[in-house]
Formats: structure tokens, C-alpha cells, sequence
């Protein structure tokens, strides 16, 4: 795997009072991931997944006003309770999707009862780097984890 990349790359990293397990269970159930997803106000209204790598990861997001936004992706790693790696820039069965925007690897550790939370988005360019941040990265990661936390517990 490569290094983080600042210009790159954008991180998060914290640790939580769940089980691993539950985590897991959050991010690979679509029932449970539709609950959490998404920034309040937003939602998601509609996801499928794959859990394999090569499998589908789908997400539809949906406004308050109306507004829509389709995610299509491909798992690139599957390891179960530990990493999920998945990409826009293909689609299921590792089809080129011809639009890319980020590659995201989510890794789970658990010690002591504290589950670590280490998210790492990679983007093709420093503009798109900076897109995502300016449209929230921070605070939009964080608020998804919390609500992730809320269902969860």
C-alpha cells in the first residue's frame, strides 16, 4: 500500500467505544449502512453491496430538497473485520467506471475494547483533494461515524 500522500490524501482517525464486529456489521449490512451513511440531512435511500472484492458497493443520496446523488463503486479488498478498500474509479467486476474521483480504505483494529477507526481517502489529483475537503471531509466523516455509533449502540 502506498504512503499517505498530504497533498493527496485525506485521513481520520478515532477510536470508539464499539466492538469491531459492530463496526463491521454497520459497514457490510445495507439495512444497518442506510442508516448512517450520509450527513444528516441527507440520507441514503437506496444501497447494495457486494462484499467481495470485484462486488458492487452502491450508495443513492438523497437531499432534503430533492436533490439525488447515485455512487457506484468496486471493493478492491475484503478482509473481514479488518480493511474494506473499495473505488468509484471502477465498477462491479473491476469494469472501468470512466469517472474517478476517490479511492477510500477504511481499517478496524481492536484494543482493549477500543475499536480504531482509520479512514484514508485517496484522490487522483489536489483538486479533487481540496474539493473534498472544502466540502467537508472532516466534519461529514465524523458526523457519518457518530451516527454510525448511534445505531450501533
Amino acid at each position: 500500500m502506498t504512503s499517505n500522500n498530504p497533498s493527496l490524501d485525506l485521513t481520520m482517525h478515532r477510536e470508539i467505544a464499539l466492538s469491531k464486529a459492530l463496526v463491521w456489521k454497520a459497514w457490510t449490512t445495507p439495512e444497518l449502512l442506510i442508516k448512517w451513511f450520509c450527513p444528516a440531512p441527507w440520507h441514503v435511500e437506496a444501497c447494495d453491496i457486494d462484499l467481495r472484492p470485484g462486488g458492487l458497493f452502491r450508495t443513492v443520496f438523497a437531499g432534503p430538497d430533492g436533490q439525488r446523488m447515485e455512487n457506484l463503486g468496486c471493493y478492491l479488498s475484503v478482509k473481514h473485520e479488518q480493511e474494506l478498500i473499495f473505488t468509484d474509479a471502477l465498477g462491479s467486476d473491476f469494469r472501468p467506471s470512466g469517472t474517478s474521483f476517490s479511492t477510500v480504505i477504511l481499517r478496524l483494529s481492536e484494543h482493549a475494547g477500543v475499536t480504531h477507526y482509520d479512514v484514508r481517502v485517496l484522490h487522483k489529483n489536489e483538486e479533487d483533494r481540496i474539493q473534498h475537503e472544502e466540502m467537508g471531509f472532516e466534519s461529514g466523516w465524523n458526523q457519518c461515524l457518530d451516527q454510525l455509533i448511534q445505531v450501533m449502540s
